[in-house]
């Protein structure tokens, strides 16, 4: 297992990149039809909650300590990668 210090590194470049590449998406949200419009507005609003819990589950996982540490890093992953699978799924919707 990584140590902890480089995977709280990693996990947050990550969740950063998803934010930026969110706001890229929701850029695009300003160029669609009313209808579209409104759609992207709900589905956009659930990815953001989404990214407010895997945020909470971070700051979580930094205050885990070492006793726990193994059990934390396998439930950010999860919590992690339903995010990243939500957000493939709405950009593939696009």
């Amino acid at each position: 297992m990584q140590n902890k210090e480089n995977y709280i590194t990693k996990m947050k470049l990550q969740l950063d990149e998803l934010d930026a590449k969110m706001d890229t998406l929701e850029a695009k949200a300003s160029n669609a039809k009313d209808a579209a419009h409104e759609k992207y507005l709900e589905e956009m609003a659930k990815l953001r909650h989404q990214s407010k819990v895997t945020k909470a589950k971070f700051d979580e996982l930094m205050d885990t300590g070492e006793d726990k540490w193994d059990n934390m890093v396998v439930e950010m992953e999860k919590v992690r990668d339903a995010f990243v699978h939500s957000f493939n799924y709405f950009k593939s919707q696009l």
